[in-house]
């Protein structure tokens, strides 16, 4: 593991080669970086949409990367507040440190980031008595030790937060402190997984979430809000889930979050993936496919959590995912039958495009619609969202604009 004062100077490397003489392409400056300037990008968060899928289910070994395509985060089952671990953490901390490394390798290669996820309904860390600040180092050390890439924080003492005194926010607001001073931003992913009522304005003596985001939100990379096991009739509808809660959980429907001050960037939908899954809140992924839709046309793009894998599988997220935001390399969309398409373009424009101040294309790097890149001598503009995948690829994610001067 690179120490601190070693990640600093390879950031300071980063900074410094990637700031360097404007005319080298910006794939080239990225060869040039040492192994350990490379691992502090690699441990960069990844931008939203995030599609986060948890494993709690025994799976041994572990999935390839091939089966959770779609997915840019793989979330392992729990680490506990004392630093111990059960279930798929356990399984990851008796691997050998050279297979961890191997399944962390292949992972961030196809551009996904491997967390842990603590605590989980099973403990109650705060009605137990565990203090706050020495917990988020044992954990914080754990996840440096075992060479995760970040924490996932599933709170879920419910009898703290029903307390009228706020004794859960304080708890969550000293521990999430102390876990960032020890996992820095942008080295280390710090993600909260919240009930969606936990966010209601008018519920908790303590404020609630909205309490958290205020005092500690900046040191959180975004929220994987359970919109599930909260009642037969909650979040079960686009309508329920993104603009209307009933009464019985006031103002936590998607967008109502937003509006009470929750930067809609950061608020993933998490559902479960089937029935099964959970108790109640289930949505089928071809329905939620169209709520993501919905939401995305309203300026939404945080993305999607799933609960769990393997029952939330690559064919399961590239449904959710849908149109809105298409797996790369998965088949294309079919034609409107009310619409007219005009015979392809030739691949080659024979026009020139203005390449000036344009980036090379990055393999892992995101690009939204209307990103530009330069790749192979050519301009290119993306058409759709899209990751991994190529200019001139199969999957037609991107026009040339012709070639660079």
């Amino acid at each position: 593991m690179v120490s601190f004062r070693s990640c600093v100077a390879a950031a300071v490397t980063v900074l410094s080669v990637l700031g360097s003489v404007q005319a080298v392409p910006l794939a080239d400056k990225l060869r040039r970086l040492s192994p350990s300037a490379r691992d502090v990008l690699k441990r960069s968060t990844p931008a939203a949409p995030r599609f986060v899928v948890y494993n709690d289910k025994w799976v041994n070994p572990f999935p390839p990367a091939s089966q959770l395509r779609g997915f840019n985060v793989f979330a392992l089952t729990f680490l506990l507040a004392s630093g111990g671990t059960v279930d798929q953490a356990q399984n990851w901390q008796e691997l050998t440190a050279s297979q961890r490394a191997q399944y962390v390798q292949e992972y961030n290669a196809a551009g996904i980031s491997l967390i842990v996820s603590g605590f989980g309904s099973t403990e109650t860390p705060t009605s137990s008595g565990v203090d706050a600040v020495t917990s988020a180092n044992d954990m914080a050390a754990w996840v440096i030790q075992y060479g995760v890439q970040g924490i996932d924080v599933d709170y879920e003492d419910f009898s703290a937060f029903n307390h009228n005194g706020g004794i859960a926010e304080t708890w969550l607001i000293n521990y999430t402190k102390q876990l960032r001073a020890k996992l820095p931003r942008g080295q280390y992913i710090i993600s909260h997984a919240p009930v969606a009522p936990w966010f209601s304005p008018t519920m908790w003596s303590g404020g609630g979430y909205i309490a958290i985001d205020k005092s500690v939100g900046s040191l959180i990379d975004w929220y994987n809000v359970q919109f599930y096991n909260q009642g037969t009739s909650e979040y079960t509808t686009c309508s329920g889930l993104l603009t209307a809660s009933t009464s019985a959980w006031p103002q936590s429907a998607l967008f109502q979050i937003a509006a009470n001050g929750i930067s809609m960037d950061k608020l993933l939908i998490g559902k479960p993936a089937t029935s099964s899954d959970a108790n109640n809140g289930y949505i089928d992924p071809s329905t939620l496919a169209s709520c993501v839709s919905q939401a995305a046309s309203k300026g939404w793009n945080a993305g999607v959590m799933a609960w769990q894998y393997p029952d939330a599988s690559s064919s399961w997220i590239t449904t959710v995912r849908g149109n809105t935001w298409p797996v790369p390399g998965s088949p294309p969309p079919p034609p409107s039958p009310t619409t007219t398409t005009a015979p392809a373009s030739p691949t080659s424009t024979g026009k020139s495009g203005n390449c000036s101040g344009v980036s090379a294309w990055v393999n892992s790097a995101p690009y939204s619609s209307g990103s530009q890149v330069t790749y192979s001598g050519d301009l290119w503009t993306a058409n759709q969202w899209n990751q991994n995948e190529a200019p001139g690829g199969p999957s037609g994610a991107w026009t040339e604009n012709g070639a660079c001067p």
